[in-house]
């Protein structure tokens, strides 16, 4: 027995078979086609069995075939739905370091601005022990970007309320206060001297005359 005759011969009737299949499916598909009243709407997993078909076939086939929408419309649909799945531009990370929320960058403006005397390096140590780690060089970017100056400027353009405001843990306010009070001997008038802790607003008497 001749095995390749009977291989082609078994080959060209599977080829054959295959062929009038995809006429009459062709066929069938025109008539349904020309049956519908209306515009035809497809779920996406629907245009994305027929765009990877579609894709396959090449537009030159999907012009003979295509009913539904035109070749490039399938086509698109490939790009679209099937093609992006196998991007992964989504899943790659930036290049450098990464960059900080905006809730560490107000944080570094406003401990810079607080303390005119930290430097870089003072901030970071700072950040760190509330959990955040920020390179020295990304601090003084976010700085320049809020046009906060530099620590021997800030040290120079210190404004009175950010000067209490950053020290107000060492500060303290003193004033003299009279108080007239009656006795014995008459109305008396009291001088007191008294001290305020800027931060806690601790009162302490230092003396009375």
């Amino acid at each position: 027995m001749d095995w390749r005759k009977v291989l082609a011969y078994i080959t060209g009737t599977v080829d054959e078979e295959l062929l009038l299949r995809n006429e009459y499916l062709a066929a069938e598909n025109r008539i349904l086609m020309e049956q519908l009243q209306g515009r035809l709407r497809l779920t996406d997993p629907q245009r994305k069995a027929l765009a990877e078909i579609g894709y396959r076939l090449g537009r030159k086939v999907l012009a003979d075939v295509a009913n539904l929408v035109k070749p490039e419309t399938i086509l698109s649909w490939y790009r679209k739905l099937v093609a992006q799945k196998f991007d992964g531009s989504k899943a790659r990370g930036s290049v450098g370091r990464p960059q900080i929320g905006p809730v560490v960058e107000e944080l570094i403006v406003r401990m810079a601005r607080e303390n005119s005397s930290w430097g870089y390096e003072r901030i970071a140590g700072a950040l760190r022990s509330l959990g955040h780690t920020v390179a020295d060089q990304t601090i003084g970017n976010v700085l320049r970007r809020h046009d906060v100056p530099t620590t021997p400027e800030r040290k120079t353009k210190t404004t009175w309320a950010e000067f209490i405001r950053s020290d107000r843990a060492v500060l303290a306010a003193t004033d003299f206060l009279s108080v007239e009070v009656l006795t014995l001997r008459g109305l008396v008038t009291y001088y007191i001297l008294f001290f305020i802790h800027i931060e806690t607003h601790l009162v302490e008497v230092a003396g009375i005359t």
